[in-house]
């Protein structure tokens, strides 16, 4: 992790909006075969590696990848519709599960999934329709959080060259949620 008052990329949480358009199986690393049926998976990340949010998210971005973590294998058959992230030392991730968790429609297709490394259900959620991000900060105020959220919208996520990269700028609609 990047020790505050450092120069190095901005280190932060993020949710990764993607929309899976027809029910499929899917064999999930160690986790074993799970049935994704169509809708929108929210899956809630960390970045806190050298390259930042920029470069994780960047990363799953990416067309044509190894499969490291368990969002990876959804993300070859469902497509990135949007982002929601903030810079922050805080860890944050497990929280901004619990708030997902608790939106009107959330449920939890794959116990466990993203969450191998901590206690938490799972950090994917489905919902069959995208949560707002109103809702989503009424959620983190419960539990007890305020954050600045950036919302990378649809047209921001501009594909370049057929490498299969993506752009993810460091601007966004922002919101303080309090």
């Amino acid at each position: 992790m990047v020790k505050p008052g450092t120069h190095a990329a901005p280190v932060g949480t993020y949710i990764l909006f993607a929309h899976l358009d027809h029910e499929t199986t899917l064999s999930i690393g160690r986790l074993g075969d799970f049935d994704f049926p169509a809708g929108y998976y929210c899956y809630v990340g960390s970045a806190r590696g050298p390259g930042g949010l920029q470069a994780r998210l960047a990363r799953h971005l990416r067309a044509r990848k190894r499969p490291h973590w368990h969002v990876d294998y959804l993300l070859q058959v469902a497509t990135i519709t949007e982002i929601w992230r903030a810079s922050s030392f805080e860890r944050l991730e497990c929280r901004w599960a619990e708030a997902l968790l608790h939106l009107t429609g959330a449920t939890l297709p794959v116990p466990r999934f993203g969450s191998s490394d901590c206690g938490c259900a799972a950090h994917l959620f489905l919902f069959g329709a995208l949560p707002s991000l109103t809702a989503f900060r009424t959620q983190l105020s419960a539990v007890g959080l305020t954050s600045w959220i950036s919302r990378v919208p649809p047209g921001k996520l501009a594909v370049h060259g057929d490498g299969g990269s993506h752009a993810v700028p460091l601007h966004g609609s922002s919101c303080h949620c309090d």
